[in-house]
């Protein structure tokens, strides 16, 4: 099979994203003929037809679909082998973790001093970053480790370790019709307004009267204590809620869990190390009980990062 240089891959992303030839261009930094001549050269190159071209518009075929998914992926997996291969040369190791405000369900304290007793323990730099951007962190390189929420984050081609399992609540403003109610479910919440998170309709500008994407909490907790939005989060939220904005129980939500999650194929010792003090301090925390709806956790764990 005639594999398609990374070059190839960078033009193909461009147009794909832009949907115009003249702008893809421009972004790339090049002339549009020789961008029109590259893409032409893929296609045949790879035997499909990626783009379908008219005198008004350019889109995506089903072929396209995939091959964007699949090239973005690539694109970060070579940036990724870059950023690690300068960390891992460096003469001062260090390790990135990289999670959202109050991402960690309160366990970071316990998990950073039982790391710094392992043998294989490095520095560590902790990375606090808007919602959603552990991920493409992860992906791209710029972290090693992330604390993810499922089943809100992708966590394809990652390794997890279950932290914590928890409920979810309801965040209402405390003059909301329901912030006196002992319990909600879901029906209840028919019709009010909930966040756009990243990710949601990223491309879509947002329409009168809807939301702005929510990037941290503190907004957040803006949004919903003005009455402007009503937010469905795990419980460990109400650590942190302000004065004026509820937390209701929501009985038939899905539970979430906080997990330690790093690319697959991960050979690094300190990597492993950070898995074990995880699950430790988790289960320290009483995260790890039986019957509390936490995973299963054996002597085995933190292994997978060396495998």
């Amino acid at each position: 099979m005639d594999v398609p240089e990374t070059r190839e891959l960078t033009y193909f992303v461009a147009v794909a994203e832009e949907l115009h030839f003249g702008r893809a261009a421009q972004r790339l930094g090049m002339a549009q003929p020789p961008l029109s001549r590259a893409i032409a050269q893929l296609e045949r190159r790879i035997g499909v037809r990626l783009l379908e071209r008219t005198s008004r518009a350019v889109n995506l075929t089903a072929a396209g679909q995939v091959f964007l998914t699949e090239s973005r992926k690539a694109l970060d997996a070579v940036s990724a082998s870059v950023r690690r291969a300068q960390r891992a040369g460096r003469t001062d190791p260090k390790l990135t973790l990289a999670m959202k405000p109050n991402g960690d369900a309160g366990l970071l304290d316990s998990i950073l001093r039982r790391y710094r007793l392992d043998a294989d323990a490095v520095d560590i730099e902790v990375i606090v970053c808007g919602i959603g951007e552990q991920v493409p962190m992860l992906r791209d390189g710029r972290a090693d480790v992330a604390f993810l929420t499922a089943p809100y984050d992708d966590v394809a081609g990652l390794d997890t370790e279950p932290l914590v399992t928890q409920d979810q609540v309801a965040m209402v403003s405390r003059a909301h019709r329901l912030a006196g109610r002992a319990a909600l479910t879901l029906a209840d919440l028919a019709g009010e307004q909930l966040p756009r998170w990243p990710g949601d309709d990223d491309d879509v500008p947002a329409a009168d009267g809807c939301p702005p994407q929510v990037r941290d909490l503190s907004q957040l907790m803006q949004l919903v204590a003005l009455g402007q939005l009503v937010a469905v989060l795990p419980e460990s939220v109400r650590r942190h809620a302000r004065p004026d904005v509820v937390c209701v129980p929501l009985l038939d939500a899905p539970p979430t869990a906080v997990v330690v999650a790093w690319p697959e194929r991960t050979t690094s010792r300190a990597v492993a190390a950070l898995i074990r003090a995880g699950a430790e301090a988790a289960e320290a925390a009483g995260a790890g009980a039986a019957g509390a709806g936490a995973p299963h956790r054996d002597e085995h764990r933190g292994q997978d990062a060396l495998a």
